[in-house]
């Protein structure tokens, strides 16, 4: 389900559509979010987003158990799918104040042709995932169903856990996206 205001400003729930994708990233469709991930999840459009408080910390989430992709890893401040017609940052804003209740500001892209394939318990996910870094304002109030625990970390630190963490405690692709945001020098490392 998927969280909308509706005219008088009260979140409603609607069905998820996810945005199916050919090998090109060119939209071939769109279909149900319970029907996409499985042991052979086609190719679709998905987001991540880095987002940082004043003090420049990053606020990490830990997946709920309930998740049906990689439940109970640590990963980035929010992930998920635009839906048919939806550009990244309205996605990114609506994840955000239904997951975390957060207000999304200062959204640049970071890596915009970030694409990954990944599986865990045979469930597979295989996306083109623009990845952006941004703030965020509020206090985060996590919806249980979404997020199990959130921390805010200095870049080093959330580095250093990834680093000494092994196995499963972090989403696969926060691991790598998270070398590839330093690589291209979008963070202070050290």
């Amino acid at each position: 389900m998927v969280a909308r205001q509706d005219d008088n400003g009260r979140v409603t729930a609607s069905e998820e559509l996810i945005v199916l994708l050919d090998d090109e990233g060119t939209a071939i469709g769109a279909m149900p979010k319970p029907l996409v991930h499985h042991g052979e999840t086609p190719l679709h459009r998905a987001f991540s987003a880095y987002l940082f408080d004043e003090a420049g910390r990053l606020l990490v989430t830990r997946r709920a158990e309930g998740k049906q992709t990689f439940p109970g890893m640590w990963t980035n401040t929010v992930c998920g799918h635009p839906g048919p017609g939806e550009d990244d940052a309205t996605a990114i804003a609506r994840r955000a104040a239904f997951e975390l209740g957060l207000q999304v500001d200062r959204l640049r892209p970071a890596l915009p042709g970030y694409r990954y394939r990944a599986e865990f318990r045979g469930v597979v996910e295989n996306e083109i995932c623009p990845v952006y870094l941004g703030g965020f304002a509020g206090t985060p109030a996590p919806d249980p169903d979404e997020v199990g625990e959130w921390e805010l970390l200095d870049w080093a630190t959330f580095r250093e856990r990834q680093e000494s963490e092994g196995g499963d405690a972090w989403s696969p692709w926060c691991r790598e996206q998270a070398r590839l945001i330093e690589e291209a020098g979008l963070v202070p490392v050290g």
